[in-house]
């Protein structure tokens, strides 16, 4: 899988693919710092995707149907994602802080819908903080709808969203 999107006018242009074990160093460094304004945020400097272990990582990527975008050689966004049954999980999307609110988030979630649907999913489902209002509001426009909140101490810390894929 490889998909271009028009370059932001830097040179070259996004390439869009699946991630493999191999991009675990460099999805590693970039879901670190894009997790950083999430750690403010909350207050947790402690959340797991900024106290991940590469071999963690790199034993999640084995088996995923995520998505990295790339521009001259450095990595842009990745997402993780895997299967249950009908559903599409999705995880971990990363966009590098430089580069956030430039259309990167939507990419690289409609390309891990797409592996999803050719994989034979028929709903995606993702989640994220209550607190994080910037990926609700780009989840709501991507079409996904709140259906459930949960964890915490008020049962409601995370949010869960879902889409139809078909």
């Amino acid at each position: 899988m490889a998909s271009s999107a028009p370059s932001d006018g830097s040179a070259g242009d996004v390439v869009v693919r699946a991630i493999t074990p191999d991009d675990a160093g460099e999805v590693l460094t970039l879901q670190r710092a894009a997790f950083a304004s999430e750690a403010l945020i909350y207050g947790d400097p402690d959340m797991p995707p900024l106290t991940q272990t590469l071999e963690e990582l790199r034993a999640e990527l084995t088996e995923n149907l995520g998505c990295v975008a790339v521009r001259d050689g450095r990595m842009l966004a990745a997402a993780r994602a895997r299967r249950d049954g009908d559903l599409l999980l999705i995880g971990r999307i990363a966009v590098a802080p430089d580069l956030q609110g430039e259309g990167l988030g939507s990419l690289i979630l409609g390309a891990v819908e797409e592996r999803g649907r050719d994989a034979g999913a028929r709903e995606a489902e993702l989640f994220t903080g209550r607190l994080s209002e910037a990926n609700i509001r780009l989840y709501e426009r991507e079409g996904y709808r709140e259906s459930e909140r949960a964890g915490g101490k008020t049962g409601g810390d995370e949010v869960y969203l879902r889409k139809p894929l078909g």
